[in-house]
């Protein structure tokens, strides 16, 4: 680390709640809210943490271009000293005479993971998964239209329809949130299901309770907070042109995370995209169907050693499938 916060934390924290936009979220913070947690005061109808807003939009995609996701050193200092601001106005209105756990939910959050986890180390991060087929139909695409072009190559901008470039974003930034708290983070990362939330409740609060050191009545919270929406599911209802597409884009993220792949598109995830969770950067996907300009591509993005063993494992596990 090249240079530490100035602001003196508050023990239990932080705590912090990343998904895909129009993930459910909203729920979430009222659970943790409910259950002891300082969530702040500045949010926003989604419950999202809007003091942190803006320093979102200014360092996301900074930080994704010049990082791939990993070591952050390179731009930490002034990605640092920009976040005591934000942080300190947050912070003003915690006011406990007793420990307490403290953090905040914007969903973005998770497009800044390494960066949040290397100034945080004991931080916790519980990140909230729902099926990329519905988040592909869902109305809500920031994230694909603020964050979208450092995903996505030219090539799939111009010719993949908005809903299979939805499911490639969300393929590609879960499965690196995904696979940075599974390997650096034992203990300190918790996955949750938002389709497990809406149909085991009650346990599904207990284990977040019990992630966080929570405490709370979460019979009671269920009747009072969680309302199954009628969206879940809403991608059947589309075309099998699109369906087959989406499936063969995210197919691996959609097995990883446990949603299941029918038999009608059994074809499509035998033949699943190779590109389906990595991270481009322009003309890079095309670039990564060819495994010996790998070395070229370390040289001009400056990728992290782990950044190249996770894109050469996952081109081996591809061309064996």
């Amino acid at each position: 680390m090249t240079k530490q916060l100035q602001l003196k934390l508050p023990p239990l924290g932080p705590n912090l709640v990343g998904a895909t936009g129009g993930s459910g979220t909203r729920v979430v913070t009222r659970i943790l809210r409910a259950g002891g947690m300082y969530v702040g005061t500045n949010l926003n109808r989604a419950e999202d943490a809007m003091y942190f807003q803006s320093y979102l939009d200014d360092w996301i995609n900074p930080f994704i271009s010049r990082t791939c996701f990993s070591d952050s050193r390179e731009i930490e200092r002034e990605m640092i000293h920009n976040l005591e601001a934000p942080l300190s106005k947050y912070l003003e209105d915690f006011q406990a005479e007793e420990p307490q756990p403290w953090g905040w939910k914007n969903g973005r959050s998770m497009y800044l993971f390494p960066f949040f986890h290397h100034l945080f180390p004991r931080m916790k991060f519980l990140h909230i998964i729902r099926d990329g087929r519905d988040m592909a139909y869902s109305k809500n695409q920031n994230q694909l239209r603020k964050h979208g072009s450092l995903f996505l190559s030219s090539t799939e901008q111009e010719q993949w329809s908005s809903p299979v470039q939805s499911i490639a974003l969300w393929s590609r930034i879960n499965f690196l949130v995904a696979e940075y708290g599974e390997k650096n983070l034992p203990g300190q990362y918790l996955r949750i299901r938002f389709e497990d939330l809406c149909t085991a409740p009650v346990a599904t609060i207990f284990q977040i309770f019990e992630f966080f050191g929570l405490q709370g009545n979460a019979e009671a919270i269920t009747k009072d907070e969680v309302s199954p929406p009628d969206s879940i599911g809403r991608w059947r209802n589309e075309d099998m042109p699109t369906l087959e597409l989406l499936h063969q884009v995210g197919g691996t993220a959609l097995r990883k995370f446990g949603y299941g792949i029918t038999a009608e598109f059994q074809q499509q995830d035998n033949r699943e995209n190779k590109l389906s969770f990595y991270l481009p950067s322009n003309s890079v996907p095309e670039l990564l169907e060819f495994p010996e300009r790998l070395q070229n591509i370390h040289s001009q993005l400056k990728k992290s050693r782990d950044w190249l063993a996770l894109i050469r494992t996952n081109l081996n596990s591809s061309s064996g499938g």
